[in-house]
Parts: C-alpha cells; sequence; structure tokens
C-alpha cells in the first residue's frame, strides 16, 4: 500500500480560489458514477475554513447531501460568511455543479476555551498492530467477484483494520448477518502536516467511509448487495486535537433503519482514550 492515493486527496483538498470566498475542486480521475459523499464533505470544509481566522477551528458542521456529484466535471464550493461574533463563527457552503446546488454544509468555529469537560469511555479492544490490514483480509475471500476485488484493490489514503470485520462476501455482494455494531482502526497511509485543518478535513473524508455500511449488517446485506445506498445527511463534532496519521478508533454503530433509511453513530478516539470526534448519519438504504 503505497501512500499516493494520500498525495493525491491531499491535492484535492487544495482548492483553487476563483473568487473572494468561491472555490473550485476536482475529483479524483477514477470509473465511479458519482463522487465520494466524504470527498465532498472534506472539500466544503476545507473552502470554509479558508475563509476563517486561523485562530478558530471547526468545532462542528451539519450537511446535506442533495444531488449526485458528476465526478467528470469541476465543483463550484461558495461560502457565505454567515457570522463572525465574539467567541463563534459560522459559514455556510453551497456546493455546485451544473448550475445547481448538489451539498449544503454549515460549520461552526470557535477560539480554543477551556471548561467542564466529561466524556464516553473509548471500547475495549485490541490494538491495531494486533490485527490484519482490511484490505488485505477482503483480497484472501476466494469468492469476490471481480467487480468487488478491483473496488476493495484500489490505492486507498487510508489504512484500516477491522476489529470484527465485516464477514465475507458472495458472489451478490451479500455476507453473513450480525449486529450492527463495528470498531475499525484507521490512520493515514502516510505522514501529514502540521495543519490542524488539513487533519479535520481528512477525518470527515474518512468518516464517511464505512459508516452507512453499519446499517446493512444486520440485514445481510452491503454496498455491493442489490441494494441502493446513499448518504442523506452527515453531521460532526471536534472535541479534542487529534493527527489523521496516527492509529484512531473508529467506533460505528446503527440504532435503527426504517423508512428506506438507516441511522447510524460515531466516536473516534485516539489510542489514550481521549474522545476527539463524534458522528451522526443518515443514509439511504433502499432494495433495488
Amino acid at each position: 500500500m503505497s501512500g499516493d492515493a494520500l498525495i493525491r486527496l491531499l491535492a484535492l483538498l487544495d482548492l483553487e480560489k476563483i473568487e473572494e470566498n468561491v472555490f473550485r475542486g476536482l475529483s479524483p480521475a477514477e470509473p465511479v458514477q458519482r463522487v465520494f459523499g466524504g470527498q465532498v464533505l472534506a472539500q466544503a470544509l476545507a473552502g470554509a475554513t479558508r475563509t476563517v481566522d486561523p485562530a478558530r477551528s471547526c468545532h462542528s458542521f451539519h450537511a446535506y447531501f442533495l444531488r449526485p456529484g458528476d465526478p467528470k466535471v469541476p465543483i463550484l464550493y461558495e461560502v457565505d460568511r454567515s457570522r463572525d461574533g465574539g467567541s463563534f463563527t459560522a459559514r455556510r457552503v453551497v456546493a455546485i455543479q451544473h448550475g445547481a446546488p448538489i451539498f449544503t454544509l454549515a460549520a461552526s468555529f470557535q477560539r480554543a476555551e477551556s471548561g467542564f469537560e466529561h466524556q464516553s469511555k473509548m471500547p475495549v479492544v485490541p490494538p491495531p498492530e494486533d490485527l490484519e490490514d482490511q484490505q488485505l483480509l477482503l483480497l484472501r475471500d476466494p469468492a469476490l467477484s471481480p467487480a468487488i476485488r478491483a473496488w476493495v484493490a484500489r490505492d486507498r489514503p487510508f489504512e484500516t483494520r477491522a476489529v470484527l470485520g465485516r464477514g465475507p462476501f458472495d458472489n451478490a455482494g451479500d455476507r453473513p448477518a450480525r449486529a450492527p455494531v463495528d470498531h475499525i482502526w484507521l490512520k493515514t497511509c502516510g505522514p501529514l502536516p502540521d495543519d490542524y485543518a488539513i487533519h479535520r478535513a481528512l477525518l470527515a473524508f474518512v468518516s464517511d467511509l464505512s459508516l452507512l455500511d453499519t446499517s446493512l449488517l444486520p440485514h445481510g446485506k452491503s454496498i455491493f448487495s442489490n441494494v441502493r445506498v446513499a448518504s442523506l445527511d452527515h453531521a460532526m463534532w471536534f472535541h479534542h486535537p487529534f493527527r489523521a496519521d496516527e492509529w484512531l478508533l473508529y467506533a460505528q454503530d446503527s440504532p435503527s433503519a426504517s423508512g428506506g433509511r438507516g441511522f447510524n453513530r460515531g466516536s473516534i478516539y485516539r489510542r489514550d482514550g481521549t474522545l476527539v470526534a463524534s458522528v451522526a448519519q443518515e443514509g439511504l438504504i433502499r432494495r433495488r
């Protein structure tokens, strides 16, 4: 596993400024039908951050996916400077393609501040050194179809090691059903600069990678099954500093699925047990 994918992802986050508060982002040259939601999350957050005092860091964002993104054309990110207050800064971003909004994000920024503190405990799980890389583990599955194998084998910017594993796939992309809970260690496939904004954007990117799939676990389905899946909304809160190039534990669960939608939650911890971020997402999980 090389770091080329990480280099390409960092380049995608370096948005082109084409006008005051207006940025342009590209998509990777990959044979996909729509833009990955985590890419739009990360690029929109990067654009909003470019308009904020560097002394203020993003502590939360809330986003809606409105239309599928077209990977063949650039994405225009328009940033609205909603408010610059004494303690907080608010920004709203609209991502546009073909003259229509495909995504909206509202983000809030704050200066570092001390105060009351408490947090949930990190799950007791094996360390990443005791687990195998998820990509290598999946590629050993002889039942993988050529299409799924090609997708799994792609060069990726993040290394992941699952505590529970999501089970072998059959030819239809199905897998054994189990409880909608998962714990995954993750970090980038190479070192990152000491720019906290980049680490936040990259964590936003990877937070969308496996979360929606969690709601398919109790039904024996996966994103490769005969189902239609798409992120509908995504919210994230940043609690403490972290580095995306050091191991982080992504604890995920899905408390509910109904109406063709799956609701998912995530808690992200540093190795020392500090809760650094929380995630919530609802996505479409519809039978084809």
